[in-house]
């Protein structure tokens, strides 16, 4: 983060009210990219293109762009943000985004009350998307954190000069983990951050209190700072542009899912006494009630032997087999039984222990962090995690197919 160099705002005693202001800093001058605020991707301006990602989100009350630069200041009125001109004290390369930030509270606090939460919202990531930017937001609101903002997942050996050589650093070079064992390690994209107004004027910066992150994916992550990354973002934007606009639907007549990667992200919590909790995610089973009272049966098969799955399905009311060690036969059983074809059941994995399942079954499906080989058995590709939604997406795109599938719509086409 770069050094503020101008003086800190000072503001009049003031309580935020309820709403959601977002900033947009978007100075006329940068170093690897001339005018980049201005250069464009998909053939519309980086900032205007920030401006209409935001506005389309209904808890946004006002977007504010922070420019010292008449052309940038016109582009974005045109594009329906407010602006405020950004004097040249904090306009320099190391005037931080957070000075733009305070200048423009500063400067509407005197004819208007402060938002309970500001975001700042950089107009150099192309890719922001807004049901990622509307989860951060509701973190905040809810209270869950004091600032949450947008970070990738990474899987990464890094390596620096030591004492005595290279070392690794966030890894033990003579003791190699699988990917799977490893923590989970997120590098922040800079795209968004969206903070409490009041502990921000506090504390001056972007990272205080509470934070947490909402994981974007990392090709929708991209930050421009070179000419590099401008044509790489004009490749993501065509490739984007072929995909549809809504994903297919899944007319399956049964669900059955993995426990452990798919209702969960894959790790779990051990306390001091060797017992296993995990977390799970209510929209998901929220998913699984809807498939319910919509008739469809739903069927969790997993290999763990763990209590915890058993809890879960009796939490979710639908049946279990557990501890399962030929998932293939049980789900064949299952089936049968439900008066099913394994042709017309929708099967959701995420491992190498799923493949014999997906490859069976009509609609094999699998989590956007699957394992490899379970990504290259599964034409349905979602785009949560595990743990993260995976389910509740697979549900409205079963509950909003119709009723009779098409046999051409099966295996062998790709979905999105």
């Amino acid at each position: 983060m770069s050094q503020d160099l101008a003086p800190a705002p000072t503001f009049a005693e003031t309580t935020p009210v309820s709403g959601v202001w977002v900033v947009i800093p978007a100075r006329g001058g940068s170093k690897g990219v001339r005018r980049k605020n201005l250069r464009l991707v998909g053939g519309e301006p980086l900032v205007a293109r920030a401006i209409r990602t935001v506005l389309a989100l209904a808890q946004v009350d006002d977007v504010y762009v922070s420019t010292d630069d008449p052309e940038i200041a016109g582009v974005a009125m045109r594009a329906g943000a407010r602006v405020v001109h950004r004097p040249a004290r904090i306009s320099g390369d190391q005037a931080s985004s957070e000075s733009a930030v305070a200048h423009v509270l500063a400067e509407i606090a005197e004819v208007a009350p402060l938002p309970e939460v500001v975001v700042l919202v950089q107009a150099t990531s192309p890719f922001i998307a807004q049901e990622d930017l509307q989860q951060a937001i509701d973190l905040v609101r809810r209270g869950d954190c004091d600032v949450a903002f947008s970070a990738a997942r990474v899987d990464l050996h890094l390596w620096r000069e030591g004492p005595a050589g290279l070392e690794g650093v966030n890894h033990d070079a003579r003791r190699r983990r699988r990917r799977q064992d490893r923590p989970v390690e997120h590098r922040e994209t800079g795209a968004f951050y969206v903070m409490r107004t009041s502990g921000f004027l506090e504390h001056g910066h972007r990272f205080f209190g509470r934070l947490r992150v909402v994981e974007v994916e990392p090709l929708g992550s991209l930050e421009i700072d070179t000419e590099a990354d401008l044509r790489l973002a004009e490749l993501v934007h065509a490739a984007r542009q072929t995909e549809p606009t809504e994903p297919h639907s899944i007319p399956a007549r049964a669900v059955v899912t993995d426990f452990d990667g798919v209702h969960t992200d894959d790790r779990v919590l051990m306390d001091q006494h060797g017992i296993e909790s995990v977390l799970v995610n209510r929209s998901d089973g929220m998913g699984i009630a809807l498939l319910c009272r919509a008739g469809i049966p739903v069927l969790i098969l997993s290999t763990e032997t763990n209590p915890v799955v058993a809890a879960r399905a009796a939490k979710l009311g639908v049946e279990v087999i557990a501890g399962c060690e030929d998932k293939l036969a049980a789900l064949t059983t299952w089936a049968h039984d439900q008066g099913v074809a394994l042709g017309d059941l929708a099967y959701l994995g995420n491992d190498v222990n799923d493949l014999e399942c997906l490859r069976a079954v009509g609609w094999p499906v699998v989590v956007a962090d699957a394992r490899p080989e379970a990504l290259a058995a599964a034409p349905i590709v979602l785009r949560r995690r595990g743990g993260e939604g995976a389910i509740r997406e697979l549900a409205d795109r079963v509950l909003t197919a119709t009723t009779a599938p098409r046999e051409h719509d099966r295996k062998g086409l790709q979905h999105g």
